[in-house]
């Protein structure tokens, strides 16, 4: 069936509930940024397959919102369907409010499925529906209804992470959230998302390709934690612990009706950006709300000293991969014939070597040449091009390690390439290195900082249309909230850097059709010096990996950014190469060595 046949079959359902704007957004009940197969109704709706989107289809338009991260693929992905993208942030692209007030006729209805739909959007949404004196209607999956073989739910098992890498118990995690529950007079707490209830719990799953990440509901009150799950997917151990920890389970579905008879004079804590609308509707009007930020989002930003250790034990591991890689694909790229995805797999390879592997801890970004330009590219079968030399290979893949997640971008010059890629390579290098050598204040949040990262590139009239890092979860999501660099507002990503929170610092350069740039290492928030000006802080650098020397323009370099270089590889030669054999250890002194 093509989008357009598709598209028909929805607007006729929309006809019959009468629904003149129908949205689909991109996520699963949960608010996961990354959705299972039985969630991408977006990408079904409109053959977008990005992580981030909303389709608004009415009766004679379709548009895809999207970020700059997707611009170039979603054009391509949607060519020929007769959806429209809209580019959010660029000029003259509403907003998808703005353009719902300016569509929706006087006494339209807007409809959308209720449980895939942010409890902050969907209120948004009644609020517009409301000024034309129409209504919402979010009751209804209606891509569900037209998407015959659509996969099933995940029963994949979940399992506990144990205390040597959580470094924290379920117990004590609950004193914590419960202590902050107390300090706004909530006496329940309903939590949707599913990498707070996996924190939360010391569990961990696959119900989500790539993210250990477990499909539930959980409402916490002061002596219990009801959780909604597939028991299913629980062994007589996970079930033996959460009874000590005072885990009641439910089916999976029944949070809907159970959250109906919470007692009126109760006070119940919601995250408006993580709660869904259909949740946030069943609870009782008499039942005050106190809309907050999940206070895990923070605990969990804030890595604890066990998960600080295993994490730098994490990017040692995956950085001696990554040489052994980058050493492999230097000496043999044009002798044999390697492929973005034979290339994706090698790394793999190497990452099982180490011990303690899980799996990719994201789906693999390999893209060679004119394919570097598109930010989040996926190899396929029908894309996948063979590296040769005269061109740049960008890889940003991840590992995930019972010691931790990783996610690690570097670009390889393949023989010799021309200058121009070379300069976009030292201006991202630089860039880079400007923000992982910061000192600033405590107080400074990754709006302060981004213009580290940007600043060599936007005296050159040049940027990219994405944020220069995000945090990074523990066997968890890949991009955590609340820290992140970005010199665009984001209330969600603009918390203070606090000592003990891992970001990434990942600037980069993409050319359309031509050649792209990123170079991605993790990050750790450190206080340091105290004084009369206040707590200064600094970043450690956790990923120890060559910065490509053969890519590099040395003469663009400003000394500080060369000493900045020359000490990080000094610093990757003395990590790394005790694991390394002798040629390996050689081999990397050359790609070490003090420019």
């Amino acid at each position: 069936m093509t989008i357009q046949e598709r598209l028909l079959n929805l607007r006729k359902k929309m006809k019959e509930k009468e629904i003149d704007i129908y949205i689909v957004p991109t996520a699963d009940f949960h608010q996961t940024e990354y959705v299972g197969e039985y969630f991408k109704a977006r990408k079904y709706i409109t053959n977008f397959s990005g992580s981030a989107g909303t389709a608004v289809i009415t009766a004679d338009e379709a548009r895809l919102w999207t970020d700059g991260r997707y611009f170039i693929q979603a054009a391509e992905q949607i060519a020929g369907t007769t959806v429209e993208l809209m580019k959010m942030g660029e000029p003259g692209v509403p907003a998808i409010n703005s353009y719902l007030s300016d569509t929706l006729k006087e006494g339209g209805n807007i409809g959308f499925d209720g449980r895939v739909t942010a409890m902050g959007s969907g209120t948004a949404y009644e609020k517009t529906a409301a000024k034309k004196n129409g209504k919402i209607i979010y009751e209804y999956d209606l891509v569900g209804e037209i998407w015959k073989d659509r996969p099933a739910l995940s029963e994949e098992p979940a399992w506990l992470l144990k205390q040597e890498y959580a470094g924290e118990t379920t117990a004590s995690k609950l004193d914590r959230i419960r202590k902050y529950m107390k300090e706004q007079d909530a006496s329940v707490h309903i939590l949707t998302s599913l990498d707070d209830i996996c924190w939360t719990l010391n569990m961990r799953g696959n119900d989500i390709e790539f993210f250990p990440l477990v499909l539930s509901y959980a409402v916490i009150t002061m002596d219990q934690v009801h959780l909604y799950i597939n028991e299913k997917k629980l062994d007589a151990e996970i079930k033996e612990q959460f009874a000590q920890d005072g885990v009641v389970l439910h089916p999976y579905d029944a949070v809907y009706e159970d959250v109906r008879e919470i007692v009126a004079g109760e006070s119940v804590l919601i995250d408006p950006a993580r709660l869904n609308y259909a949740l946030y509707r069943n609870i009782p009007d008499g039942v005050k709300k106190v809309e907050k930020r999940n206070p895990e989002v923070l605990f969990k930003a804030v890595k604890n000293p066990v998960e600080i250790e295993n994490i730098r034990k994490a990017q040692i591991k995956d950085s001696t991969a990554h040489v052994r890689f980058m050493k492999w694909l230097k000496e043999n790229v044009g002798k044999i014939k390697i492929t973005e995805m034979s290339a994706a797999e090698k790394l793999d390879e190497f990452r099982k070597e180490m011990g303690n592997f899980i799996r990719p801890s994201f789906e693999p970004i390999s893209s060679y040449g004119e394919h570097c330009a598109l930010m989040h590219y996926t190899s396929s079968p029908e894309t996948d091009t063979e590296l040769k030399e005269g061109s740049v290979f960008l890889t940003d893949t991840g590992a995930g390690f019972y010691e931790g997640s990783t996610d690690i971008t570097r670009t390889y010059a393949l023989g010799e390439i021309p200058d121009i890629m070379k300069e976009h390579f030292t201006l991202t290098l630089m860039g880079h290195m400007g923000l992982a050598n910061a000192k600033f204040l405590h107080g400074c949040t990754g709006m302060n900082l981004d213009l580290m990262a940007r600043k060599p590139l936007w005296d050159r009239d040049l940027d990219f249309k994405c944020g220069t890092g995000h945090g990074m979860g523990y066997l968890l999501s890949i991009h955590e909230s609340p820290a992140g660099f970005r010199w665009r507002y984001s209330a969600d990503d603009m918390a203070v850097l606090e000592e003990g929170m891992v970001l990434t610092d990942e600037p980069g350069i993409y050319i359309e059709g031509s050649h792209g740039v990123r170079l991605e290492n993790e990050i750790l928030v450190r206080k340091g010096r105290e004084n009369e000006y206040g707590q200064f802080m600094y970043f450690e650098i956790l990923t120890y990996i060559p910065m490509d020397l053969d890519a590099v323009n040395a003469d663009m370099l400003p000394e500080e950014t060369k000493k900045q270089l020359n000490d990080y590889h000094k610093a990757v030669y003395e990590k790394i190469s005790p694991y390394l054999n002798d040629e390996e250890k050689e081999w990397l002194k050359k790609y070490t060595r003090e420019i």
